[in-house]
């Protein structure tokens, strides 16, 4: 149903996720458990990987990647400038160094000849982590062939990603490990969650380990680790979520093919997708080109349409990190530029034409 006001994001939770929240209730097993060892193997699966590992949330997933692949002090480790600062915080949790590469002005993920010539000029990289922004997969084919040559760890950040495919196959699988969120933006949910999916026995096992304190058995501690676990009842709700999956990816295209159709002749730049890769939609971002970012925003906030800007300030000149000697003009520039509007599975047909038509009228007369 159409509304007043139109979100930018909407959980779908429903009679199912409540069910089997208190199916686990009613076991008494709401900790760590067979609950979470079904959902690693179902969400391993469906991405096509060997092993999967559930953690507490997207971030202690990357962090419990990074350190199952042997990253920490003396090693470094190249992102994207343009995602959620977790990227570069979880490699600063494991000691490495972090730099930044600029991203791909029209898909906005990281930009493997930018990376390339960066190899190719001797600089030291350990291990990169493509992200696969607002769903869009980074262009895994380039990047698993510069892995192999110049001899990098490859980690996937696919916490927008949730299904997405590079000619086929996806995202989850490419790589040494990859990492997802289940925040409840996410494409699907478990309130807070993560998982880390990779085709490496030792990888999983060290992950596994290191999320549960270091435990290789009872009060028997291999090494140092955190408490990253999940509980029963996240996974719980991932499992069902794992089912719907399709569905709201579906709906999700849908409306973004709808989005692109009410844009098609505005001066805002719709989103793009090479043709060897499926987009999940995390996000519909367009770039104002033609018109005043800010200024769209505003309008549509008054009209009660909700938008969201992802990311206002890029990684490098957050104050965390701005003391990196860091040239990222492209990201910079998408920063002042992008502008993400709904498209989540709750919207209605009525919602979709409202945003749609909201842009294009307000396009058209800043024209």
């Amino acid at each position: 149903m159409s509304s007043d006001h139109i979100a930018i994001a909407a959980p779908q939770l429903g009679a199912a996720e409540r069910d089997r929240i208190a199916a686990v209730l009613e076991s008494g097993m709401i900790a760590d458990g067979p609950e979470v060892r079904g959902f690693e193997r179902e969400f391993a699966d469906y991405c096509g990987a060997d092993h999967g590992v559930a953690t507490s949330n997207g971030t202690t997933a990357l962090h419990a990647a990074l350190h199952a692949l042997g990253v920490g002090p003396g090693d470094r480790v190249l992102t994207t400038p343009f995602t959620f600062i977790a990227t570069a915080n979880a490699v600063a949790f494991t000691g490495a160094e972090v730099g930044f590469v600029d991203i791909d002005p029209r898909t906005y993920n990281i930009d493997p000849d930018a990376l390339e010539a960066r190899l190719r000029a001797g600089e030291q990289v350990d291990a990169v982590i493509a992200v696969h922004l607002y769903g869009l997969p980074a262009d895994m084919t380039r990047l698993t062939e510069l892995a192999e040559e110049y001899d990098f760890l490859l980690v996937e950040d696919a916490a927008q990603a949730h299904g997405a495919e590079v000619e086929g196959r996806r995202v989850g699988s490419f790589g040494d490990a990859a990492c997802f969120s289940f925040y409840p933006t996410k494409n699907m949910t478990t309130s807070e969650g993560g998982m880390i999916t990779t085709n490496h026995a030792d990888v999983a096992e060290r992950a596994a380990r290191f999320v549960d304190h270091g435990r290789v058995s009872g009060y028997e501690h291999a090494e140092v680790g955190h408490n990253f676990r999940m509980t029963s009842i996240a996974a719980a709700i991932g499992r069902v979520q794992l089912e719907r999956l399709p569905e709201f990816t579906r709906a999700r295209q849908a409306n973004a093919a709808a989005l692109t159709e009410y844009l098609e002749d505005s001066p805002v730049t719709t989103p793009h997708t090479p043709s060897d890769r499926t987009h999940v939609f995390h996000q519909y971002t367009v770039a104002c080109d033609g018109i005043e970012r800010d200024a769209l925003k505003s309008y549509l906030d008054a009209k009660g349409i909700s938008t969201g800007v992802y990311y206002p300030k890029p990684v490098h000149k957050q104050p965390a990190y701005e003391h990196l000697a860091v040239s990222a003009p492209v990201a910079e520039e998408a920063a002042e530029r992008v502008l993400s509007l709904p498209v989540h599975p709750g919207l209605s047909e009525a919602d979709v034409e409202r945003v749609g038509t909201a842009v294009a009228n307000y396009a058209e007369v800043a024209r």
